[in-house]
């Protein structure tokens, strides 16, 4: 009956739990009257034992009063995901003794009342079933922060246990001895999945690692050699030595670095292709990829739609799209990994002028307006660059322009004649900028 009224796990159980304690208390006191028996009577012998039984069983009844607590308050509920004292698992059972967690090898641990109330407990499942995953990350002091932040994001967003939304997040944390250390934030909706999703994350963290060259921190050992011919001569047999060039990082290890090693594009190499952003520093580039989040396409699934609002910007990570004018079916273009699109609806608030599907499976990094806002109010020097480099295209702004004034979409204390007070105007009026 509870099934049918909607009623959600954890709810079913304690009310089931009750009514069940209710009706055997019931049933026992109703059986006893129609047998005649004087409950006055018993009530008497009852108390004058119920002292000395009391202290008897005293644990019985906290754990009988803490079963009642968890049922009626219900911090703890039925398919919760808690961690206790190190023991991390599913409520699978409520009683008025003792509850049951199964943990995550499938062992079904049975814990005391009194433990789930006297002790502290995480339960992860509580109004939010989102858990956040921490996983600390150190490289070689040597190594780039900017790509370092990158490749943790794309990691991260690529991970199929990973929320999109809160967005993965890469802290900085502290200058090691000789390691730069970072953080990695994720979430999850699968808690019971967790040590799965961060094994998952370390082995995609080592091999893109190691394609991006990214070292992580060692002891290094000075080793001399007392005849360095004899050990290079190892690598040819004719005697001959093609100038490899060899890095001692300690005792067990020997690395040969050799060129010709094709890397994958960096996304800060991409967005510095974007004409407003190919003169950022590394930190503002860093910023942008911050602020940024990534997109998933299923082939023939809709990026945006001709006249919906130019609200974010995409750079195109793998797979490719169709641009095309939807009213009149007609194709316009393919863009394949590496270009860009939407950045000038997304600065100007321009509705976009074409629609854009998946002709595959497509990633993109993308930019909103409330990230994009974000990173012009902390860095008012990158909104002054990006007026500069809108208003070099003034052929197109002025298209734009104009379409905005037949749609009425520019208020008449925004329009100007000059493109740059224009675009300024624009901006401010959008991103909420001063200046």
């Amino acid at each position: 009956m509870l099934v049918r009224l909607g009623i959600d796990e954890g709810n079913r159980e304690a009310i089931a739990v009750i009514l069940r304690y209710l009706i055997v208390a019931f049933g026992v006191i109703f059986s006893i009257q129609e047998i005649g028996f004087n409950l006055a009577s018993f009530a008497v012998v009852a108390g004058g034992l119920g002292v000395g039984i009391g202290f008897g069983i005293q644990d019985l009844t906290t754990n009988f009063v803490s079963g009642l607590t968890l049922l009626l308050d219900r911090p703890v509920k039925v398919g919760d995901f808690v961690e206790l004292e190190g023991l991390m698992g599913i409520v699978k059972k409520i009683s008025i003794r003792s509850t049951i967690i199964k943990t995550n090898d499938d062992s079904s641990v049975i814990v005391p009342n009194s433990n789930m109330i006297s002790h502290k407990i995480v339960n992860w499942s509580y109004q939010n079933p989102v858990l956040c995953l921490r996983l600390p990350i150190e490289v070689a002091e040597n190594s780039d922060p900017l790509l370092v932040t990158e490749t943790l994001l794309s990691i991260a967003y690529a991970e199929a246990g990973v929320l999109y939304e809160p967005n993965p997040k890469v802290f900085f944390v502290e200058f090691g001895d000789d390691c730069f250390k970072f953080e990695l934030l994720v979430w999850t909706d699968r808690p019971t999945d967790r040590e799965v999703i961060k094994s998952s994350l370390n082995f995609a963290i080592e091999y893109h690692f190691r394609q991006q060259g990214i070292n992580f921190p060692s002891n290094e050992r000075d080793l001399y050699l007392r005849n360095p011919e004899f050990l290079l001569s190892l690598f040819d047999k004719k005697g001959t030595v093609n100038k490899p060039e060899i890095i001692f990082e300690n005792s067990r290890k020997i690395s040969i670095l050799s060129e010709g090693i094709k890397k994958p594009s960096s996304l800060s190499n991409l967005l510095r292709e974007v004409t407003y952003f190919e003169h950022l520093t590394d930190l503002e580039l860093r910023q942008l990829i911050e602020v940024g989040y990534r997109h998933r396409l299923r082939p023939q699934e809709f990026l945006f739609r001709e006249n919906d609002p130019g609200d974010a910007f995409y750079v195109i990570l793998s797979g490719s799209v169709e641009v095309f004018v939807e009213a009149i079916d007609k194709h316009l273009k393919n863009l394949g990994a590496g270009t860009f699109l939407g950045e000038l609806s997304l600065m100007l608030g321009i509705p976009r002028t074409a629609s854009v599907r998946a002709l595959e499976e497509t990633i993109l990094f993308g930019i909103n307006k409330e990230g994009f806002q974000k990173v012009l109010t902390e860095r008012p020097d990158l909104y002054e660059q990006i007026i500069q480099e809108i208003v070099k295209h003034k052929e197109e702004l002025s298209e734009r322009q104009q379409e905005l004034r037949e749609m009425e979409l520019i208020d008449a204390g925004e329009d100007d004649q000059n493109p740059v007070d224009w675009v300024r105007k624009r901006l401010q009026k959008i991103f909420s900028v001063s200046t």
